[in-house]
């Protein structure tokens, strides 16, 4: 069951975490009617997710034979032990991550335009120093590689995204864990105590 609580209605918040994420899961239908998730790379434009692969792969043969996709980014922030809250009962442990879920149709990008704007976007995310010529369907040493790679559009007919932080927390409750993570203090614990206290209703004005 998915809690209301945690769902995000606001698109900016969205389209900040997913440029922040370079990696993603695409789920496909074999043709033999088998589930199949890929992971890959991705970018996140014009309100649309691409990605970019071999035009004989095994994406490719399942996207044509069924254009009907799904698509999930999440990132995990921090593990929260059962002991933050309950010195016995293991129930209360858990997790704090965003995602979002995509549903809808894969088409592939024919146009050399497109695809470039597209790589380019990808090397931006992924090479963000630099150090090559920007990708350019007008640029002769690029024609030949737009025109033997595949790019790949999902247009998402639906699209859900969950950010849990402890909304669900009672005020009490919260501070306690936003505390312990705080005084753990490993790895993304400040960063998730500070997301907590952003989508906590407890702390917004």
């Amino acid at each position: 069951m998915r809690r209301k609580e945690f769902n995000v209605d606001e698109e900016q918040e969205m389209i900040t975490f997913l440029a922040q994420c370079s990696f993603g899961f695409l789920g496909t239908v074999s043709p033999d009617g088998q589930p199949r998730v890929t992971p890959l790379n991705f970018v996140y434009m014009d309100g649309c997710f691409y990605f970019h692969g071999s035009l004989a792969g095994e994406k490719m043969k399942q996207i044509k034979q069924d254009s009907s996709v799904s698509f999930t980014v999440a990132e995990e922030f921090s593990l929260i032990p059962s002991y933050f809250s309950d010195p016995e009962l293991a129930c209360p442990a858990t997790s704090f991550f965003k995602s979002v879920m995509a549903f809808g149709q894969a088409e592939p990008v024919q146009d050399l335009d497109i695809k470039g704007e597209v790589l380019q976007r990808f090397m931006e995310k992924l090479q963000p120093q630099g150090g090559y010529l920007p990708i350019d369907a007008d640029d002769p040493r690029y024609k030949g590689n737009l025109k033997a790679v595949a790019v790949v559009r999902i247009v998402p007919e639906r699209v859900t995204a969950k950010f849990k932080f402890g909304q669900n927390l009672s005020a009490e409750r919260f501070d306690h864990i936003s505390g312990e993570l705080e005084q753990r203090n490993e790895g993304r614990d400040a960063e998730t105590a500070e997301m907590m206290r952003k989508y906590c209703p407890f702390h917004q004005k």
